[in-house]
């Protein structure tokens, strides 16, 4: 899988971003011929940059006979090249609405289905989703790198550790105790799956960082 990163990185290149802007313009998928000829370019140089692209998965590769012609005699489909289905979307620091989004609707859904709160609903959800990545992550170390892979920054001070970024920040400033609840009970649920009896996780809001902070579990 390629990340938004080095998508974008992708782009960086002045030909490929040209091509990728000619690509995108237009209505039907797009010859090597027909953007070289486009742009000015050689038809090599075209071909590489494009398969660049596509190899970052910034444009789609489709065959097509643009004869109309079929069957025997009617030559070899032609490789063409179209925006791609995919999206790609960087953010940095980093930021996932999409999973907040799911879980926030998965929340109001449940709970109208079952009668219970949605807030409820909501912290079981973020909760069991901790546990997840908890699981996910086990072998790939302890409770710092989960939450490191996940986008919340940790970094130790002193006895505690604090979650420098909120992958959720924007929606945090606006509904400041709903999305704090979802990651305080996400945060637990990765510390209960990863069976880190040591540690707790406080509401701690700061405005430079995430409202979570872990902290040595009382004697």
């Amino acid at each position: 899988m390629v990340s938004g990163v080095s998508a974008v990185a992708a782009l960086d290149e002045p030909n490929r971003r040209r091509l990728y802007e000619h690509v995108v313009r237009q209505s039907a998928p797009v010859s090597r011929d027909e953007a070289a000829e486009a742009l000015g370019l050689a038809r090599r140089t075209a071909a590489f940059h494009l398969d660049r692209l596509a190899a970052a998965a910034l444009l789609d590769v489709v065959y097509e006979r643009r004869t109309g012609r079929t069957g025997p005699g009617a030559g070899r489909p032609a490789k063409l090249y179209r925006r791609s289905a995919g999206q790609v979307t960087v953010n940095l620091p980093e930021r996932h609405y999409e999973l907040a989004g799911h879980l926030l609707a998965r929340a109001v859904e449940e709970s109208e289905a079952s009668g219970e709160p949605v807030r409820s609903v909501l912290h079981r959800n973020a909760h069991d989703l901790g546990a997840r990545l908890a699981a996910q992550g086990a072998e790939d170390g302890g409770v710092i790198a989960v939450l490191e892979r996940n986008g919340f920054e940790p970094r130790e001070d002193g006895d505690a550790v604090v979650l420098g970024n909120c992958p959720f920040h924007a929606l945090a400033r606006e509904h400041t105790e709903t999305v704090c609840g979802m990651n305080l009970h996400l945060v637990e649920g990765v510390l209960e799956g990863l069976a880190e009896d040591g540690v707790r996780a406080c509401l701690a809001p700061g405005a430079d960082r995430c409202c979570v902070r872990l902290e040595p579990s009382p004697e």
